[in-house]
């Protein structure tokens, strides 16, 4: 944000020109005909009076709020903050590396993200497939206790078959 007196951007030319533009429509809205409409009772030379006063209020009041929008612009310092920007986005439109830059590093931070997650559904898999071997080992473990279990039945079958 350099000198302040220098040649205003076209941004800060822009905001004037269209702040100005819509004070304009707004204080002008109301036309002579609407303007003689709102006074019916009036004579014609007393709405032609009171049409020149409201033209008068009104050409003062939007030379104040352009003064105080002129003051509050210089003020909080808009123009060169203005300035500022439009020089930033000149220098981002004429570096074609600064745009290579910002999709380079995009994306090196999705392939970061792809990675996470692929590393987190395999960790899912992994635990479910550690579940199964603990569950397979489990029902293992009860098949073989069944079978020792039995064993003892057959001897005992084994041996009512020798006594018959």
């Amino acid at each position: 944000m350099e000198n302040t007196a220098s040649i205003p951007g076209s941004r800060q030319l822009n905001l004037k020109k269209s702040f100005n533009r819509g004070l304009r429509s707004l204080l002008t809205a109301c036309s002579d005909e609407e303007f003689r409409k709102a006074f019916p009772i009036c004579t014609a030379a007393e709405q032609d009076g009171l049409h020149r006063l409201f033209i008068q209020v009104i050409s003062s009041l939007h030379e104040d709020i352009e003064e105080e929008f002129e003051s509050i612009f210089v003020e909080t310092q808009a123009g060169p903050v203005l300035d500022h920007i439009e020089e930033l986005v000149e220098e981002h439109n004429l570096d074609p590396l600064l745009t290579k830059k910002s999709n380079l590093e995009e994306t090196a931070q999705n392939l970061s993200d792809m990675k996470k997650n692929e590393v987190n559904h395999l960790t899912g898999l992994l635990e479910k497939a550690e579940e199964q071997k603990r569950k397979l080992k489990a029902r293992l473990e009860l098949l073989k206790k069944e079978k020792q279990d039995f064993s003892g039945v057959e001897k005992f079958v084994q041996e009512l078959r020798t006594r018959i």
